[in-house]
């Protein structure tokens, strides 16, 4: 194609959208953050025993190639012209922990996924060594309470168990890092001079890091006890870390990076105290920007980083609400109970009934997130009877997303004082209409969705373009293009939502306490499986019923 059949668009903006369940590739104008085009890939999930979610890092950074390549046959297709893709940014799945050998490139272990579980036996055995075995004892430093769910525990438990990786740090070989560390290392030059470094959002949900000083924290490294060389040099979200090595786009620099929800909160420009914004993705994240300050909650939320826009420029905090399952609940009915061929089908099926006839689905499958923070939470279905079937299910299902979201939000009303009078949305569940119009039933409020719900990927591309050295996104207030929005109002009155969010909390509560971490080895928990104990146990039970014989003549 000759250069001049070319379109000229002015400069365009390549972002890296690395999810759990796919990445994505995705190029906007800088100028009116229109999306141009995009590849997407499914990512497999492993999940080698019950609780473990593992994914190959060597699939997920081939599929980053897979999808820039097939993003940029598209433009060509379209006389987009690439050379104009001037920057590149990475948004990722946060907490998952990947550790590898700088020598050879190839990862040492699977990563572990955020929603991974095995580690519940190290947390245990970590809070026996805290005072008062306070789960919130680190909140000061990291805002964020000792749970399974950040990488330092996931990164403790590499370290116990896997010898390969024990041998790498030993040798000086081992790099740790979030998914945005492995994919920027990579990309960049891996063995062969790749950049290891890490965001400020993304260091943040490590539990190593001091949100306040912006550094790695060299006693929770200590307790940790995780050695600080193989940490990755932490920067901010927007600046040039390295030039991509490879590829169509060799030569472009990655100078955005942020952590899925951060960037989705840029994304959608709550750039104010007290905006916020909810992401229904594998999971469903709630954040609230608080500015400059960071605000510690009382209700069981998290404080975290939600952008740092340059070297020199100021650090900025939220508090959000974390749930760990609600895509994902859509994906189980699909591969676990088959009762639907593609989640699309799950809005179909709902809306044929258009009510879940007093059934109640609370998808604990992790345990309980915000704001119960409880490991030992296990998926349940209540209210079912003779006439429930599987539309009831289906709309069962998608009421406990807006529920779990309703119970994250008013924590977060109590903490900030100010309760939230709309919610933005966005992600990939955000296009089922009946999931929506639920939302706003539940939280009788307005529920309002960008038009362009690639909220996630554009804070990405937002950063990268706006980085010094780049230079061309401007994020000045009266320069970022106006949003469209579709609306949903509150169609039930309040005193029926409140009536169903009492019926879904009282389910919540029968959810609590199934799992023990440390099941029998052998798997039998009989108190027979010991004979002399069962003989004791059997005896004593005769002695009783004969005295009480007895004493009844």
């Amino acid at each position: 194609m000759a250069a001049s059949d070319r379109v000229v668009l002015g400069p365009l903006v390549g972002s890296i959208d690395q999810g759990t369940s796919s990445t994505r590739f995705l190029v906007f104008n800088a100028k009116t953050a229109e999306l141009l085009s995009h590849h997407q890939v499914e990512i497999k999930q492993k999940f080698p025993k019950e609780g473990w979610v593992e994914q190959d890092p060597k699939e997920i950074l081939q599929s980053v190639y897979e999808c820039v390549e097939k993003t940029c046959e598209k433009l060509n297709q379209l006389s987009i012209d690439i050379t104009n893709i001037k920057a590149v940014g990475v948004s990722n799945q946060r907490e998952t922990t990947v550790v590898w050998d700088k020598t050879t490139g190839e990862p040492l272990y699977n990563a572990i996924v955020w929603l991974d579980l095995r580690t519940q036996p190290t947390v245990e055995r970590l809070l026996k060594i805290i005072p008062g075995q306070n789960k919130s004892f680190f909140k000061t430093k990291t805002g964020l309470p000792l749970s399974t769910y950040f990488s330092a525990v996931k990164l403790r438990w590499l370290l116990d168990n896997v010898e390969e990786i024990k041998q790498a740090v030993r040798d000086g070989r081992a790099m740790f890092g979030t998914i945005d560390s492995w994919l920027i290392w990579s990309l960049t030059g891996g063995k062969n001079g790749g950049v290891h470094c890490t965001d400020v959002t993304n260091a943040s949900r490590t539990m190593l890091f001091n949100i306040h000083s912006l550094k790695w924290d060299s006693e929770l490294c200590h307790f940790f006890d995780v050695p600080m060389e193989i940490l990755p040099k932490v920067r901010s979200s927007s600046e040039i870390y390295g030039l991509m090595k490879s590829g169509a786009l060799t030569g472009v620099p990655i100078s955005g990076c942020l952590g899925d929800q951060s960037a989705a909160l840029v994304g959608q420009m709550c750039f104010k105290d007290g905006q916020a914004k909810n992401t229904y993705g594998t999971g469903c994240f709630l954040l609230c920007n608080t500015g400059q300050k960071p605000v510690l909650s009382e209700h069981g939320l998290l404080t975290t980083v939600a952008y740092k826009l340059g070297r020199d420029k100021p650090v900025c905090y939220a508090l959000e609400g974390s749930v760990a399952i609600a895509g994902a609940v859509v994906r189980w009915l699909r591969d676990n109970l088959g009762i639907v061929k593609s989640s699309s089908e799950v809005e179909k099926l709902a809306a044929e009934v258009g009510t879940s006839y007093g059934c109640y689905f609370v998808p604990a499958f992790s345990g309980l997130y915000a704001p119960y923070w409880e490991p030992s939470a296990r998926g349940i279905i209540c209210g079912l009877t003779q006439f429930t079937n599987k539309n009831h299910i289906a709309f069962a299902a998608l009421e406990a997303v807006c529920f779990q979201t309703r119970e994250i939000l008013d924590a977060m009303n109590k903490d900030c004082g100010i309760p939230l009078s709309e919610l933005q949305v966005d992600g990939g569940m955000t296009n089922n209409k009946i999931l929506m119009q639920l939302q706003a039933d539940i939280l009788c409020i307005q529920v309002v969705k960008p038009s362009m719900p690639e909220t996630t990927a554009l804070g990405a591309a937002m950063a990268a373009g706006a980085a010094e050295g780049v230079g061309v996104w401007s994020l000045n207030p009266g320069d970022l293009t106006a949003v469209t929005w579709e609306r949903f109002e509150p169609q039930i009155n309040p005193e029926e939502s409140e009536y169903r969010y009492g019926r879904w909390k009282k389910a919540v509560m029968k959810s609590m306490g199934w799992e023990i971490s440390e099941p029998q080895a052998n798997g039998d928990s009989s108190i027979f499986s010991s004979l002399p104990l069962g003989f004791y146990i059997v005896s004593s039970m005769i002695m009783l019923i004969g005295a009480k014989y007895i004493s009844g003549n």
